[in-house]
């Protein structure tokens, strides 16, 4: 019985800690929302989303964060045509991190950022917020740019890497991410 309770303490501290984050950086930043250029659909929990656990299962929690490519591949032409030229992109490494479940009925805002680039890769984050603005799952993704004759990693023309280098500074003027990014690549 002691030992129940002083879990359930821990965690409440651990969510009260969460909400003071949250409200701290809220203070700092006008609007954490403001930091992810890219709006993503907002999606609302279903009762097939849903595991046994009563919340969405990190499957679909993927596939919302999985619109980032969406952006992408409009925004940095990574589309068909550049597919029929021999190039495209793979994912390298995905890192996920969750601080609040998303229950059935809840409403899903998912948004995206351009993190970094170098000439043969891409780093993108986003973020799921809750109804009141709150950050409840994180995401980061490194892609590679790649020559699909020889499936190897390969740099992008300088016209490319151009347009994806200025939607990357775009990005940065929106403010520093105020969380712990954990996926890295070389800078240019």
């Amino acid at each position: 019985m002691y030992e129940i309770t002083i879990q359930k303490h821990t965690l409440r501290f651990a969510n009260l800690l969460r909400v003071l984050h949250n409200l701290f950086f809220s203070l700092l930043i006008k609007n954490m929302n403001d930091l992810f250029p890219y709006v993503g659909k907002t999606v609302t929990v279903t009762d097939d989303m849903c595991d046994f656990n009563g919340h969405m299962n990190v499957n679909y929690i993927k596939e919302v964060f999985e619109q980032a490519w969406e952006f992408a591949n409009e925004e940095f032409g990574l589309n068909e045509e550049y597919l029929k030229s021999g190039f495209s992109s793979f994912t390298l490494e995905d890192n996920y991190r969750f601080q609040k479940e998303f229950l059935l009925g809840d409403k899903i805002f998912p948004r995206f950022r351009l993190f970094n680039v170098n000439e043969k890769l891409f780093h993108m984050i986003g973020a799921l917020f809750d109804k009141d603005g709150i950050i409840s799952a994180t995401y980061e993704t490194v892609e590679g740019h790649i020559d699909m004759n020889q499936r190897k990693i390969a740099p992008m023309d300088s016209e490319r890497l151009a347009k994806v280098v200025a939607i990357k500074k775009e990005h940065d003027l929106t403010g520093p991410v105020p969380y712990d990014i954990r996926l890295k690549i070389k800078d240019l």
